[in-house]
């Protein structure tokens, strides 16, 4: 290809990459006002925080394997462990096999940890931060997203969702019954969920069914908390038992934002024990080895740190790739970014 074939521009206006350092200003003039500090921790390490489904980009040299992160948390962490107090970062974090009309290879996470706070203190962080990032970009936002100060984000319970919409307790319905469910409701057939978890098949309806219709009313963005997940979903969060009536069961401290059926963030209690972290890294990696995924080292230095001593705290991460497509209206993840991976 010559020289002149060759597609050099970016593929946002110059005009995004102004509001994308409008709505970053915000972001930090935001955390500065809660003193939070900004720190910027590496994008590649020796370790790598282990998740079933998600995979790190791996760089080898001849001497070890390094990955570049999927998030900052272990190494944020790690930070709090020394003492740092509550920080932020806006991280350049990488996913593989991520590509699409809403995901990229590389984008920007905005990742925060609150020391002495707690989960449902972290969701009210969210709904201002999001307020005040849609008021810094309110000229270019689309009129359903200029949020009215009087009507608070929406919170909803994972139970209350699923019997919103599929008329079942996600808690306490039958197995059975979520195989007929994901049959009916999306394209899964009895032979492609043969071998599917109980959270398989909560995965499929939540994302095909539920996931489209939260953060909205009646077609207008209305921005939706989704809490108490499974615990089986805690992921690296805490976990506490709910009682209702004559049951109880346990859900997992986190929530996710949603506006218009696009997840925009995770928020989680986060775990301390560094016992039950090392289980559930190796919980994660048996899971992968089953779906025929590499086994990932797991971050051995955040468990030293946290038998150190790790704080009470909550941690919040966003995609701020995403935030800019819905405060501009845009389509694609190539309009908000100075370069995609495609012409990177």
């Amino acid at each position: 290809m010559s020289p002149s074939n060759i597609r050099w521009q970016p593929t946002c206006s110059l005009e995004m990459l102004r509001l994308r350092s409008r709505a970053m200003q915000a972001v930090r003039q935001f955390f500065d006002a809660r003193q939070y500090l900004e720190v910027d921790t590496p994008c590649v390490s020796q370790e790598t925080v282990v998740d079933a489904w998600l995979e790190p980009p791996q760089l080898s040299s001849t001497d070890r394997t390094r990955y570049l992160q999927t998030s900052p948390e272990a190494l944020m962490k790690r930070l709090l462990a020394a003492g740092s107090g509550s920080i932020w970062q806006a991280a350049r974090v990488f996913r593989n096999d991520e590509s699409g009309q809403r995901h990229n290879f590389e984008f920007t996470m905005l990742e925060w940890y609150g020391v002495n706070t707690t989960w449902r203190q972290q969701i009210q962080v969210t709904e201002e931060l999001i307020r005040n990032i849609f008021t810094a970009l309110q000229d270019h936002l689309p009129d359903d997203l200029k949020l009215q100060r009087e009507r608070a984000f929406r919170v909803t319970t994972y139970s209350e969702a699923f019997q919103r919409t599929l008329n079942c307790d996600p808690h306490s319905c039958p197995d059975e019954v979520l195989h007929q469910l994901a049959v009916t409701h999306t394209s899964a057939t009895a032979a492609t969920l043969q071998h599917a978890t109980r959270d398989d098949l909560l995965n499929l309806l939540l994302g095909f069914v539920i996931e489209p219709r939260l953060g909205q009313t009646n077609g207008k963005a209305h921005p939706e908390f989704l809490c108490d997940y499974p615990a089986s979903q805690a992921a690296l969060a805490t976990i506490e038992t709910v009682s209702k009536g004559t049951r109880s069961y346990e859900v997992a401290k986190r929530f996710e934002l949603y506006i218009h059926g696009t997840e925009l963030c995770n928020g989680y209690q986060e775990l301390q024990d560094p016992e039950e972290l090392h289980r559930r890294d190796q919980q994660a990696n048996c899971r992968r080895q089953q779906d025929q995924r590499s086994v990932l080292p797991g971050a051995p230095r955040l468990i030293a740190a946290m038998q150190h001593g790790f704080p009470a705290c909550s941690g919040v991460a966003l995609g701020f790739d995403r935030l800019m497509m819905l405060a501009t209206g845009t389509n694609t993840i190539a309009e908000v970014l100075p370069f995609a991976a495609d012409h990177a």
